[in-house]
């Protein structure tokens, strides 16, 4: 294929991964988003597949259709949920594709670089290999968090952020014993190299507590943007190069994003150890509290008195998958003439824009669900606030308790409304792993049970109701 179309079908698919993320900011342009991204990256892997540089054809086509045939299989069995485990462990392949291929690259008997360019070229190994050890060992640890395979406390080693400095500071050594080396004598200092940044991003990411973990997903997709553009400048693909700065300048931007929405600076995150405080129980400050629960019947006429009603959907929701109950619910509420809205939190279900995701799956209307900065100042003319699952997000002590460790993260004040019914498991403690006064206020009535179950029997009770007045 001439260089020309190439070009030409690099641009067009960067143009195409542009739209793509451009999609990706608003629910009704979300579809076409993903349309975009994928056509983008069918060009990019046909145009490359055509290249000069490919021979081995059928290699490469039984390579892709293995993988294509897991992708498939993951995106049908995976749920949403899943979804942060399933978006860690992806970033580790392309972390350790760019290890990879930083080795092939310097052991290349091809390569017939000299002078200045050599030296560029095994400088842009050493640091391609070192991102992606990185991110490959760290996301590895990222997944087994969140999936629960490995405790999501913080582990805050002694010295422990003077180990990294020097782990960063031994790998910087052994990056200049590394170039200009001949013969591919530097092989030795490059894998040294990468074993200690294996072990950095291990011990990086176990330090960050669970309340964090959505930052730190967000922050390895900044780390694996950069290290497919490393891989880029490796392989001399300007389209690599190009879509791994939109995923790293994506991601980092999230990352910025989710850290203002928690109140927290990105080195806080990275050097902070949240997450490791123990648990506030009810009596933390020396005073019993106890909280009050309320029947299904008892939360359904309540529901039927409001004539404004917010509902803030949180990750117990979304576990029980109990949005397409809801949703009738909601809908019931409204032909009767209620106001019901949904009150959205930027880390809500641990990853941005994943409840918003099922709640359109369930068929929620866009101009209902709204987020925190929009609706936040609407909740003490509010006659109801029904808490599903989230726990955090809705913790008064962010505002009102200076020794709290989330104290200054914004959250959603739905207990400045009439009324507040919280539907839980149980009394425990959210991610953050922390007590939540919210629970013990005059105005709020605890719910227990399985979401879905509960859903269930309140939209039964409502529909019984309603057809009885009838």
């Amino acid at each position: 294929m001439p260089a020309t179309i190439t070009t030409i079908a690099y641009l067009l698919s960067g143009i195409l991964f542009i739209l793509s993320l451009g999609g990706l900011s608003r629910q009704e342009t979300a579809r076409r988003g993903n349309t975009y991204g994928m056509l983008g990256m069918a060009i990019a892997i046909l145009v490359t597949a055509l290249s000069p540089e490919v021979t081995g054809y059928g290699v490469l086509a039984v390579v892709i259709g293995i993988g294509a045939v897991i992708g498939a299989i993951l995106a049908a069995r995976v749920e949403m949920t899943s979804m942060p485990e399933l978006v860690a462990i992806l970033h580790s392949f392309v972390g350790l594709a760019a290890v990879l291929v930083g080795y092939a690259s310097y052991l290349d008997p091809d390569n017939a670089l000299t002078g200045v360019e050599h030296t560029i070229h095994e400088v842009e190994v050493f640091v391609g290999v070192f991102i992606g050890a990185v991110t490959f060992t760290g996301s590895v640890v990222a997944f087994g968090k969140l999936r629960g395979m490995i405790g999501s406390k913080a582990l805050a080693l002694p010295g422990r952020n003077l180990w990294n400095v020097g782990m960063i500071l031994v790998s910087a050594y052994f990056g200049y014993e590394f170039v200009g080396q001949p013969d591919h004598g530097g092989l030795l200092s490059l894998g040294i190299m990468t074993a200690i940044a294996s072990i950095f991003g291990i011990l990086m990411v176990m330090a960050i507590g669970g309340a964090d973990m959505p930052v730190v997903v967000s922050m390895l997709n900044s780390y694996s943007g950069w290290a497919a553009s490393a891989a880029g400048f490796m392989l001399s693909n300007d389209l690599l190069i190009i879509t791994g700065a939109l995923v790293g300048s994506s991601g980092a931007i999230l990352s910025y994003i989710m850290c203002a929405a928690m109140n927290r600076s990105f080195f806080n995150v990275i050097f902070g150890s949240f997450g490791q405080t123990a648990k506030a129980g009810p009596a933390a400050a020396g005073e019993q509290r106890e909280a009050t629960s309320v029947t299904i019947p008892e939360a359904v006429q309540l529901l039927r008195e409001a004539s404004s009603i917010i509902i803030v959907p949180g990750y117990g929701m979304a576990v029980a998958q109990a949005q397409y109950p809801l949703y009738e619910i909601v809908k019931t509420l409204r032909e009767k003439g209620t106001e019901v809205r949904f009150a959205i939190h930027p880390v809500a279900g641990r990853l941005p824009g994943h409840m918003n995701v099922l709640l359109a799956e369930a068929k929620v209307p866009y101009d209902i669900v709204l987020e925190m900065e929009e609706i936040n100042h609407d909740f003490p003319e509010t006659d109801l606030v029904l808490v599903i699952g989230a726990n955090d997000i809705v913790n008064p002590a962010a505002l009102e308790d200076p020794s709290s460790p989330i104290y200054g993260m914004p959250v959603l004040e739905c207990w400045k409304a009439k009324q507040t019914i919280v539907m839980k498991r149980s009394m425990g403690s959210g991610y953050a792993g922390i007590d939540n006064p919210l629970f013990y206020k005059e105005n709020n009535e605890m719910l227990f049970g399985d979401a879905k179950k509960v859903v269930d029997a309140i939209l039964a009770e409502l529909k019984s109701g309603a057809a009885h007045a009838a």
